[in-house]
């Protein structure tokens, strides 16, 4: 099945401590069925140092289950469910349900 959420998509969380916030995808692992939100669901994680590093306690993002994640739409700036259509040309591309705007170039 193709893929409803990919790297570089505009998402609005649905639920948990960050609901409401927007963010871009920095990754997304499909086999967790998990992603990577840009200033989503922030953990504190303590690092060694190393010889590039100093170490100490660094913020960084954690993985957030795809389900809980809606595609922006682009018109509006809301969560928005994804469908996809074939264009003339034959390219499939994905659109937002409620505007109706294509979300792939």
């Amino acid at each position: 099945m193709a893929a409803k959420i990919k790297k570089g998509d505009k998402v609005v969380v649905l639920t948990g401590k960050d609901k409401g916030k927007k963010g871009a995808v920095i990754a997304v692992f499909p086999k967790e069925e998990r992603a990577l939100v840009q200033g989503v669901n922030m953990v504190k994680r303590h690092e060694k140092p190393s010889q590039t590093t100093t170490g100490g306690i660094v913020t960084r993002e954690a993985k957030v289950h795809l389900s809980n994640l809606a595609i922006q739409d682009p018109k509006t700036g809301d969560a928005t469910r994804v469908g996809f259509k074939t264009l003339d040309d034959g390219r499939k591309v994905r659109f937002a349900k409620a505007s109706g705007e294509t979300i792939d170039g």
